[in-house]
């Protein structure tokens, strides 16, 4: 190996070549990450997901639609 003519047994480009790879993943990276809750739900969908689990009677689903509905 050559440490004083500066090519550095092409360790150098290597280096680059990771810092390149390393940055672009740390920056282009997807948004949705598994197991990431991207997106909030709304009240309505915690209703649907309440009724169809059986957690809320048909009545109770029916009233709180009501409600729901009714905010401005």
């Amino acid at each position: 190996m050559h440490l004083h003519d500066g090519h550095f047994g092409g360790m150098h480009l290597i280096w680059w070549g990771i810092w390149v790879i390393l940055l672009v993943w740390i920056f282009f990276i997807p948004a949705d990450i598994p197991y990431q809750k991207t997106r909030k739900d709304s009240p309505m969908d915690i209703l649907k997901k309440r009724f169809a689990r059986g957690e809320i009677s048909k009545e109770e689903f029916e009233e709180s639609k009501k409600i729901l509905n009714s905010k401005p």
